[in-house]
């Protein structure tokens, strides 16, 4: 069955708006990943400095760094 030139019309139209839509939801998909990568980074850099101050603590203290196992276990 054919379809009329209005109804080809009217498909292409909710293909034309369709393939739109999910480009900007891509774009927006992207932007967000972008977010949490940095925040992520943020954290880490965090984490990092905490566990540098437990560290230099751990000295001062003359006690064992019981994070220093566990962050190569976990970075291995």
């Amino acid at each position: 069955m054919a379809l009329t030139d209005d109804k080809r019309k009217y498909y292409q139209g909710i293909l034309d708006n369709t393939r739109h839509e999910i480009e900007e939801i891509d774009v927006e998909i992207e932007e967000e990943l972008a977010k949490v990568k940095d925040r992520l980074a943020e954290l880490q850099n965090s984490k990092k400095a905490a566990k540098q101050m437990y560290a230099a603590a751990c000295v001062r203290l003359g006690v064992p760094n019981d994070l220093e196992e566990e962050g190569e276990e976990g970075e291995s």
